[in-house]
């Protein structure tokens, strides 16, 4: 009964940090649409809040460069990732979640903005590479089994990602795809004392609660001999 009850308050908990681990990445992109619908039902364009390297005006858009999509299409190819890479994030980071989000978006949006071409870089793509290169080395660094799963699925459903960071069509900022992998690449290494310990195979666990009695069992014996004396 005891076990059964500690079972179900751990599933509760659980259930309850998945949901309130999708909070931000769903106001996030409900925040993202409604800013698309306005834009085209108000027929104002927004480009000009994007990312322009080099130019003075342009520094703006390191803050507002991902909130800006050019169609629907655009933001419904990123909606997705944005969601599950997001709420991976905050499920298994929670403690320095919104730190690798502001700092994955500053760090990538000002190197964009030093060394991208001369353009308007707009849209959350970087962040989505972002996430996906710190959750992806995280899990390698970590060797928790639970973070490798999360990278073979990112793996999985966004391994075309990779293409992103070549410069292989002119009216995809590839530069925001590189720099957001890079940025998440270097933030796993500086976040990988938090999130998640490597698990240990339960066999291991079992000669640790054997060692732990023998060590109990020879405390007894000692403190026997000794009463003796």
């Amino acid at each position: 009964m005891h076990i059964a009850y500690n079972k179900k308050y751990i599933q509760h908990q659980e259930k309850k940090k998945f949901l309130s681990s999708l909070f931000f990445p769903v106001l996030f992109l409900v925040l993202l649409w409604a800013i698309l619908f306005i834009e085209k039902h108000a027929d104002i364009n927004l480009t000009d809040y994007g990312i322009f390297p080099l130019r003075v005006s342009g520094i703006k858009g390191i803050i507002f460069a991902p909130f800006i999509h050019g169609s629907v299409q655009h933001l419904f190819n990123n909606s997705i990732p944005l969601l599950v890479l997001g709420t991976a994030i905050f499920y298994f980071y929670r403690e320095v979640a919104y730190k690798i989000l502001i700092l994955s978006w500053i760090i990538s949006g000002f190197w964009v903005w030093i060394m991208a071409r001369p353009a308007y870089h707009i849209g959350a793509s970087g962040l989505i590479y972002a996430w996906a290169s710190f959750l992806f080395f995280s899990g390698i660094i970590r060797k928790n089994i639970n973070l490798l799963a999360i990278s073979m699925l990112v793996i999985f459903l966004y391994g075309s990602l990779v293409w992103g960071i070549f410069p292989l069509e002119d009216e995809v900022s590839w530069e925001s795809h590189l720099m957001g992998g890079i940025a998440g690449l270097i933030l796993s290494f500086y976040y990988k004392q938090y999130g998640p310990v490597k698990e240990e195979p339960e066999w291991m666990k079992e000669d640790d609660d054997e060692n732990e009695e023998d060590n109990e069992d020879n405390d007894l014996i000692i403190k026997y001999y000794l009463k003796d004396e």
